[in-house]
């Protein structure tokens, strides 16, 4: 029974990162596969969490999945999904949620953006910085008590909404 609605897929005989790059590159055996998910040294919290989502729902890499790593140009590096035809109904159900919804794992992403921001909080934000933060944006923090307050503005974690920060 095929549910899922119509969404075209590209082959990777098809698909360069770019204009400006070889279709096709390197994978002569591949070149009927379909070009799943990709991610890259600038990809967000967002493309992450969809790239390891998409690649775990259809069953990791091995001999229908795989996974290829190029240096590039433009990005410095780039990771694509090669899916076999026999996956296909597979990832046209993955387009196919991602259409209708720009998250395929809540959890996985919410997890990412929280450690994200903790990290960015810590590197690169001193007390100085974090306290005027804070007080900027004093309605997205809700601290327990002052040693609540005091750990944040140490850098011990983020307390605030991500999406301030991020």
């Amino acid at each position: 029974m095929n549910t899922h609605k119509e969404v075209s897929m590209k082959r990777y005989r098809d698909w360069s990162p770019t204009p400006l790059d070889t279709k096709g590159l390197n994978a002569e055996d591949r070149q009927d596969w379909f070009v799943g998910l990709g991610r890259n040294r600038d990809s967000d919290c967002l493309e992450e969490s969809n790239f390891q989502a998409a690649l775990n729902s259809l069953g990791g890499e091995g001999e229908s999945v795989e996974v290829h790593r190029f240096g590039h140009w433009a990005c410095g590096w780039l990771e694509v999904m090669l899916v076999s035809p026999d996956k296909a109904d597979e990832l046209r159900e993955i387009f196919g949620a991602l259409d209708d919804y720009p998250v395929l794992d809540e959890d996985d992403y919410t997890d990412r953006r929280t450690r994200a921001a903790a990290e960015m909080w810590q590197d690169n934000y001193n007390e100085k910085e974090r306290i005027a933060f804070i007080k900027a944006h004093a309605g997205s923090f809700e601290f327990r008590d002052f040693a609540d307050l005091m750990g944040c503005v140490r850098g011990r974690y983020f307390g605030g909404d991500d999406n301030e920060l991020l």
